[in-house]
């Protein structure tokens, strides 16, 4: 698969239905645009991201601390916010309506959240297993009513709300394959699933019945405003879009 290049998307900040706590981004629209129109460095992006997260929910949601020893025994990955021109190809682009519901699973302090909050129509829930990055996503996300966050496991949580679910890396591959078994029984098809790690992870899904790839490629490097590219995964992240329609 091909690494792709992104160009600059500054963020969408002229949409009126956000809730009250997501419009702080409106407030500082300008500067948060700025900030992205003068990237020139991978520092200067998650800066940039650093801001947008400010301006919309009140802090940084960049990197935590490592995930706990019993949690990575339990198959958890190490939590990484997604970077917003990432979410801006992988989650702007799925064409999700009102109707629709998107879990972040693994959502750490909730950067999906607050990208669904502001960018996208429908409802968000994160599901964290890390109790003290749950708290922090619960902790400015409560204001917004399209928002929820759960704190647990996705294995012990109903899928059936669901209709879109997005997975950067959460956990090891037995844990996802426990996880797309219970998504196929509980939630309603058809249904949308985004998949993004370092090798795709692909051959989870091959052969499962209903299963169907509706796209797949690799991210690495950003394009700034002026057309430069700036390598931003050391390695590429190879992503699929995954369109789960039943078995008949």
């Amino acid at each position: 698969m091909l690494s792709e290049h992104f160009p600059l998307a500054a963020p969408r900040i002229e949409r009126a239905e956000r809730p009250a706590r997501i419009q702080r981004e409106r407030g500082g629209g300008n500067a948060v645009v700025a900030s992205y129109a003068s990237i020139a460095s991978k520092a200067d992006l998650l800066a940039a991201d650093a801001a947008r997260d400010i301006a919309l929910c009140g802090r940084s949601l960049g990197k935590a601390d490592p995930v706990h020893p019993d949690l990575a025994s339990a198959g958890a990955h190490e939590p990484t916010p997604t970077p917003y021109f990432v979410l801006e190809e992988l989650l702007g682009k799925l064409g999700l309506t009102a109707n629709d519901h998107l879990l972040d699973v693994g959502c750490g302090t909730g950067r999906v959240l607050a990208y669904a909050a502001s960018q996208l129509p429908c409802r968000a829930t994160g599901v964290e297993l890390d109790a003290r990055l749950a708290n922090i996503a619960s902790s400015w996300a409560a204001s917004s009513p399209q928002l929820n966050v759960i704190a647990g496991s996705a294995l012990d949580i109903s899928l059936a709300p669901y209709t879109c679910f997005y997975l950067f890396n959460p956990f090891d591959t037995a844990v996802l394959t426990c996880f797309l078994d219970k998504a196929a029984r509980e939630a309603a098809p058809p249904f949308t699933l985004v998949h993004m790690s370092d090798n795709g992870e692909s051959f989870a899904y091959q052969g499962r019945p209903g299963w169907r790839l509706v796209r797949s490629g690799s991210i690495q490097m950003f394009q700034t405003a002026s057309g430069r590219s700036i390598k931003f995964y050391e390695f590429p992240q190879h992503y699929s879009v995954w369109r789960y329609e039943g078995v008949k």
